[in-house]
C-alpha cells in the first residue's frame, strides 16, 4: 500500500510541475508567423540554428515542442515535407494529443543518441513550422540530390 501511495504522490508532483511549467512558458511572448500551409511533398529550408534559437524558451522548446541537439545538423538544409502532424500519442501520459503547426520531414529520424541512450525505434523528429521556410516555386526545381542530405 505504501508503494502505491508513493507512486501516486510522485505522479501528482510531476503533473503539478508540468502544469506550472506550461503556465510559465505560456506567459512568454512568441510571435507566430502566418501559417505557411505545408502539405506532403512541399520543399522547405530548415532555418539556421541561430534563427531557431531565437524562438526557443528557457527549456529549448517552442509551444511545447523541443528542438533537440540532434536536429541541429539539419539546419540550413533543404528537405521535403512527409506529412503534417495533427495527432500523436504522448508517451509521458499515453494520451492522444491534438496539435497544429507541426510537420514530419522525409527521412529525418532519430537514430538513438547519447542524450537519450541507445534506441532503435527510429522516430520522426517533430518540426515546428516556425523553424521552416517554404521554398518558392522558382526554387522548386532543386536537384533531388540536394534534398534530404545531411550537411
Amino acid at each position: 500500500m505504501a508503494e502505491a501511495k508513493k507512486k501516486i504522490i510522485g505522479y501528482l508532483r510531476l503533473k503539478n510541475r508540468k502544469k506550472k511549467l506550461s503556465l510559465e512558458t505560456s506567459t512568454k511572448k512568441t510571435t507566430s508567423p502566418e501559417p505557411i500551409g505545408l502539405k506532403p511533398g512541399d520543399l522547405v529550408r530548415i532555418k539556421s540554428k541561430e534563427e531557431i534559437g531565437q524562438t526557443l524558451d528557457a527549456w529549448g522548446s517552442l509551444k511545447g515542442c523541443a528542438f533537440m541537439k540532434e536536429m541541429e545538423k539539419y539546419c540550413n538544409t533543404k528537405q521535403r515535407v512527409f506529412k503534417p502532424v495533427q495527432r500523436f500519442i504522448d508517451e509521458s501520459d499515453y494520451q492522444v494529443k491534438s496539435v497544429s503547426g507541426l510537420v514530419l520531414l522525409e527521412r529525418l529520424i532519430c537514430e538513438g543518441t547519447a542524450t537519450f541512450g541507445r534506441c532503435d525505434c527510429g522516430c520522426f523528429y517533430f518540426w515546428r513550422v516556425e523553424w521552416l521556410e517554404k521554398i518558392g516555386q522558382e526554387d522548386e526545381k532543386v536537384k533531388k540530390q540536394d534534398i534530404n542530405q545531411e550537411p
